[in-house]
């Protein structure tokens, strides 16, 4: 589980792309591990986990206080011990976020599309900018101007979105179908950048492709009783593996892989990322609870 990527727009002065950020790394680990605790976790437990991902402590309090302004995170204090509680308005993103992230099937053409169609005022053009900012992000092709194209189950994410951002009143939603003109296949590449997805993806594998080879043997998953070692291993992998992944089922909001070329890297990216969720969410989550 983990929180949906508009928590991962860049901060004012920090690059857009590259490496994971600490903040992206602190927005997994709260996705993954805050819920078992009312959505609260201690700064001293955030800087130890963040430790053993090569990651300073205060890089760690600088992005928690990024978040904090973002208004996804709150100061609380438990028992004496100071820490960071997800706001209302991170645990609607976070779950917003699961259903997106771990979806694994794909949309197919029978299903229908979504379309968003827009007119924000002039005087008011930073509600532009964010309504299509916020539809690119939930990940929306570009048919025209004023007119956003997406696989019809993004109906929820996107009318939820949409009220909670006070843009519902700029903004309608249609269910539709393709009927003309010219192949489909062709106009989801005009849509959507296939080209920048399949760089995104093929990073992926590569970046992550080795890893099944360094977990010890015993099948598809492990039951989180592994050795302290192995349990620590899993949880670094697992961090820097979601942090990766969760931003590309954004960027491709499961599109019908009828339309897209063949022998896709997004499908084997998919599952690459759902082999090692198998592999090594039991034992990362046993390493989290072992911790002091």
């Amino acid at each position: 589980m983990t929180i949906a990527a508009e928590a991962d727009e860049p901060a004012k002065g920090e690059p857009a792309a590259g490496s994971a950020q600490p903040r992206q790394f602190i927005v997994t680990v709260y996705g993954l591990y805050s819920r078992t605790e009312g959505g609260w976790l201690s700064v001293a437990t955030l800087i130890g986990l963040l430790a053993e991902l090569g990651i300073e402590a205060p890089a760690v309090r600088s992005s928690i206080s990024r978040l904090k302004r973002r208004g996804l995170l709150r100061a609380e204090r438990r028992n004496g011990s100071a820490g960071y509680a997800l706001s209302d308005e991170g645990l609607s993103v976070l779950r917003e976020g699961d259903r997106r992230i771990f979806r694994r099937d794909r949309a197919t053409p029978a299903d229908g599309w979504l379309l968003a169609v827009f007119s924000v005022p002039e005087s008011e053009r930073s509600k532009r900018h964010l309504m299509r900012s916020r539809l690119t992000r939930l990940g929306f092709g570009t048919a025209s101007a004023g007119v956003y194209i997406a696989p019809a189950h993004l109906y929820d994410a996107t009318a939820e979105m949409l009220r909670r951002l006070e843009l519902d009143g700029y903004a309608d939603l249609f269910r539709a179908d393709h009927l003309a003109f010219g192949p489909l296949d062709e106009k989801v590449r005009e849509w959507w950048d296939l080209d920048q997805l399949e760089l995104l993806y093929g990073e992926f594998v590569r970046k992550h492709a080795g890893v099944p080879d360094r977990l010890p043997a015993g099948g598809e998953g492990h039951d989180g009783t592994g050795s302290g070692a192995a349990e620590r291993d899993a949880f670094v992998d697992y961090v820097r593996v979601l942090t990766d992944w969760r931003q590309l089922p954004y960027l491709d909001p499961g599109l019908p892989a009828e339309l897209l070329p063949d022998d896709w890297v997004g499908i084997r990216a998919a599952e690459l990322f759902f082999t090692l969720q198998s592999r090594l969410e039991n034992d990362a989550r046993a390493y989290v609870a072992s911790r002091p």
